[in-house]
């Protein structure tokens, strides 16, 4: 039986402590400049997706790793005009109540602004999978 180190208890409570003076939510667009973020782009509008999780949910931190490296696939099934907000439901009540059970929740928002659920994202899929599950998802 292995027991954790003070040190790795140390940086554990660090990481708790950091992840509450976080921001609310986080915008992640990883090949645009933050002045482009909802804006378009040539002709077509980004395509847009939420992503609502909460601080210390082990679920919600694989997929944002995972949706992190499928943005950065290059390909036909590319997610580079595709912009990533990242809600925490504990700083709003109604998306607490809404999603407090099924967390991570990917949503994207379609052209009048509603959102429209994913279906879930199993944990053990492979990046490569997660990107070309989300650009069909996008394309329809």
């Amino acid at each position: 039986m292995a027991i954790a180190s003070s040190s790795s208890v140390t940086a554990i409570s660090s990481i708790a402590s950091l992840s509450r003076h976080r921001a609310k939510w986080v915008l992640f667009t990883p090949f645009a400049s933050s002045s482009s973020t909802f804006s378009t782009q040539s002709k077509n509008p980004l395509k847009k997706l939420v992503l609502y999780s909460k601080p210390g949910c082990c679920l919600c931190d694989g997929l944002k790793e995972k949706l992190q490296a499928a943005f950065s696939i290059t390909g036909p099934d590319s997610l580079h005009d595709v912009d990533l907000q990242i809600r925490d439901i504990t700083s709003n009540p109604e998306w607490e109540n809404a999603y407090q059970y099924e967390i991570p929740v990917l949503a994207r928002v379609l052209s009048d602004g509603t959102e429209e659920t994913l279906p879930r994202l199993s944990p053990r899929l492979g990046v490569e999978l997660v990107q070309k599950k989300i650009a069909a998802a996008l394309r329809q």
